[in-house]
């Protein structure tokens, strides 16, 4: 298991929208402790400290210590509310650990091996259905990444499910198909049409404007002519 990253936060007494509220104007922000059939913690976390913790894409599947009062609690975090307008956390849920419970989480997927794609080094486009999978486990056996090899795959080739290799005690959720992860599709070609120049468009205008100057200067002859005459 991954180290297990211990987090500062203070308890929180009064419940309710009120201290909520308060506690963001402090720039803190709410949470609760739930799950094993114990009491719920309520707690406030320093918004920056929080903020940098949710920029980790792992946040979610990495178990974390939140420290109060001396006490470690270790939990795995579960709901993050945003404000809907400036994206602000306004509120954490984070679940108990337990070593024996299995939960659901969405883990990343990781491609190796792309120069030796013979598909992909013809000009084959890697084509993700799925960025995450969905897998069943403990929160301890959440595996950081799903790596997945690329080497050896030519065009119309695709990974599945069964291609991949899981650790032990991890399961993916969805268990009654093969579904697809990601594909080598062929390139997609795109073809121009072809336009005039704007050269060819001038050189077409050229005789016009010469026939204009010419007839200008018939008609100027002709003015000449009947004064001398």
């Amino acid at each position: 298991m991954a180290e297990v990253e211990t987090v500062s936060a203070s308890p929180r007494e009064a419940a309710g929208k009120g201290s909520a509220r308060q506690a963001r104007r402090d720039g803190q922000v709410p949470a609760v402790i739930y799950g094993n059939k114990e009491d719920p913690i309520t707690l406030t976390l320093e918004r920056r400290l929080l903020v940098r913790e949710i920029s980790n894409p792992k946040f979610f599947i990495q178990l974390i210590d939140i420290e109060i009062d001396g006490t470690k609690h270790r939990v795995l975090p579960r709901d993050v509310q945003f404000h809907p307008v400036s994206d602000a956390p306004m509120h954490v849920d984070f679940l108990r650990f337990d070593p024996k419970r299995k939960i659901t989480a969405n883990v990343p997927v990781a491609f190796k091996g792309e120069n030796d794609s013979p598909g992909l080094r013809s000009g084959g486009v890697l084509n993700v259905v799925r960025y995450e999978v969905e897998v069943l486990c403990t929160a301890d056996n959440i595996p950081p990444e799903l790596s997945l090899q690329l080497a050896g795959l030519e065009i119309g080739d695709s990974i599945h499910a069964s291609s991949v290799t899981l650790p032990d005690g991890v399961e993916f959720v969805i268990s009654d198909r093969d579904f697809t992860i990601a594909t080598i599709a062929a390139p997609t070609i795109m073809v121009e049409e072809t336009t005039e120049s704007e050269e060819g468009e001038e050189g077409a205008e050229a005789p016009a404007g010469e026939d204009g100057a010419e007839a200008s200067g018939d008609a100027e002859g002709s003015d000449d002519g009947g004064d001398n005459g």
